[in-house]
């Protein structure tokens, strides 16, 4: 397999570390003398021919930016065989032989449909939500979870001052990983995800009972949006106990910031590794952590995994929050 000509998309909701990840894809590609284009606007750039070439300026200073230099957007074009037929002939147009994606399962879901009709692709987990099934860590969750818990850190103080409950809902999709890595870091009343089943006496009105027994006189409740609304979690706190708690959406705040060193680190690593699968003639290869080490996969594999949520950390917020599980 020769490859000469590589494209790199940022795909999906975006993610803090995908600059850096592209910033590595360009540097290791030039590197090895191979020349390397962005698209823009992730699939949709490649059925329109949203294109620019890249080089060592294009990616100065982007290592401590968040968001992604190239853009990003979901595609319901390149979700039928005219769209990708459409993104096949700009690469072919272009002479692309490679396409490294940056991005969620979505991405790489686009990139096993292109892979199909000859195009070596590499994909790059990178999202918020750490859902991806294949890896342990995704690019953006750290700097995510660190944004969430600098915004509780705060809402607690004025919580504490007013003695409130408050219940603060952060993004994760269908998956609790950020839900409870946030609860945990910030000594939360009780975190709901949506891969345990919540039984809302027990897990929630039975903690705050037990709080304010031990003497404190505010409560955080962690809610990851999977798990439900915060709004009507909090009508539901109103309803059961003598208490009127504040609702934090903390929404898209959460995809924003410059960073973190894990993520940058992480990203740079990842991009490098891409390039490497490319150069030694593999394809259709996502690129995975595993407990510190990196590794690669195969998409149709990677896809079918499943991830969940381990015992060992339900028993954790168990034991953090006072109460079996």
């Amino acid at each position: 397999m020769s490859v000469k000509r590589i494209g790199v998309l940022t795909s999906g909701g975006d993610a803090p570390g995908m600059n850096p990840c592209v910033r590595a894809v360009v540097r290791s590609a030039l590197y090895h003398g191979l020349e390397v284009y962005g698209i823009r606007r992730g699939w949709n750039g490649l059925i329109h021919g949203d294109i620019v070439k890249l080089d060592q300026k294009s990616v100065s200073h982007t290592i401590n930016r968040g968001g992604t230099i190239l853009y990003t957007a979901r595609s319901k074009e390149f979700m039928t065989e005219e769209g990708q037929r459409k993104a096949v002939s700009t690469c072919k147009f272009l002479g692309l032989d490679s396409i490294i994606a940056i991005g969620g399962d979505g991405t790489f879901r686009g990139a096993r449909a292109l892979s199909k009709y000859g195009i070596n692709v590499i994909g790059i987990p990178a999202t918020i939500d750490n859902d991806i099934s294949c890896t342990n860590y995704c690019i953006g969750f750290d700097t995510a979870a660190n944004t969430a818990i600098e915004c509780i850190d705060k809402l607690r103080d004025t919580m504490q001052s007013h003695e409130r409950c408050s219940v603060v809902e952060v993004m994760g999709r269908h998956a609790g990983y950020l839900a409870l890595y946030v609860g945990l870091a910030v000594g939360a009343t009780a975190v709901l995800v949506p891969e345990k089943e919540v039984d809302f006496e027990k897990d929630v009105i039975e903690k705050i009972r037990q709080a304010r027994f031990n003497g404190f006189t505010h409560y955080m409740i962690v809610v990851a949006e999977g798990a439900g609304s915060a709004s009507d979690i909090a009508k539901r706190i109103k309803q059961s106990i003598d208490l009127d708690p504040r609702v934090t959406v903390l929404g898209h705040i959460q995809r924003g910031g410059n960073p973190t060193g894990r993520d940058r680190v992480n990203a740079t690593k990842m991009g490098f590794m891409a390039v490497e699968l490319l150069m030694a003639g593999k394809t259709n290869r996502i690129v995975c952590t595993n407990e510190g080490s990196y590794r690669d996969i195969d998409i149709e594999e990677g896809l079918a995994m499943k991830k969940n949520i381990q015992q060992m950390e339900i028993d954790l917020l168990a034991a953090m929050t006072g109460y079996h599980s």
